[in-house]
């Protein structure tokens, strides 16, 4: 099969129950998808995670081959060489997805809703590939969030952020301290780097949490989203 035009991504969504005045993009993490990732939120919380102005949306990576499972195909946002943050970034996959999520974001702003009342985030690669799209191509963005994430430690996102003078969006993440499969250390280690960049990072950190999502966490990304995206626009003359 040749390499089609990038046809848009499927996604699944959660609209406001009133006004839609900002939008929040939750990337899900490797081989799930975005109806996946939003019924796992719903079984945790018991209901859609549903706001009064914001639209949710769970957008799906394409099926690729990806080198940690033998070069199956699985939905994920980029390829790895390995499941470490020891390792080089597999750049050409990632970049070619930013493109992809950078035309999700113009669809929003297309629908009136402005550039820094859009937050992106999501869980474990999709923290990962969340960075990469803020830090490195917009960095207007109202916010970004990771859970159970990392970068690599020579991350194409540090680099970008030395030679960065603009204001960050803010960062907020959260990892399990019982994560066996990304590490805390390494979600610390991000971090740490990050913050030593310039970007205004907290790290929430649940004790006995593997690499998974919880209630208090969800509950905890919900008041920081309403905080990053309050429900009144200042009004601009």
């Amino acid at each position: 099969v040749g390499m089609a035009a990038p046809t848009a991504l499927q996604r699944s969504v959660v609209s406001p129950a009133g006004r839609h005045t900002a939008s929040l993009i939750f990337l899900h993490g490797s081989g799930d998808t975005g109806q996946g990732a939003r019924a796992w939120i719903k079984q945790i919380l018991n209901q859609d995670m549903a706001f009064q102005h914001i639209k949710v949306i769970y957008p799906t990576a394409p099926a690729r081959p990806y080198t940690p499972m033998k070069g199956a195909f699985s939905n994920v946002w980029f390829d790895r060489y390995k499941i470490s943050n020891d390792c080089p970034e597999h750049i050409e996959s990632i970049d070619s997805m930013c493109q992809g999520l950078t035309d999700l974001i113009n669809d929003e702003i297309k629908n009136g809703i402005a550039k820094n009342r859009i937050l992106i985030g999501g869980f474990s690669m999709g923290g990962g590939m969340a960075m990469h799209l803020a830090y490195r191509f917009h960095r207007d963005l109202a916010g970004v969030f990771a859970l159970s994430s990392f970068l690599n430690k020579e991350s194409a996102v540090y680099q970008a952020l030395q030679r960065n003078e603009s204001v960050l969006p803010e960062l907020f993440q959260c990892h399990g301290n019982a994560d066996e499969l990304v590490l805390y250390s390494w979600g610390e280690e991000t971090n740490k780097m990050l913050k030593s960049l310039g970007v205004s990072a907290s790290l929430h950190t649940f004790p006995n949490l593997n690499h998974e999502l919880s209630r208090t966490e969800i509950e905890k990304l919900k008041t920081w989203i309403v905080k990053k995206l309050p429900t009144e626009e200042a009004k601009t003359n």
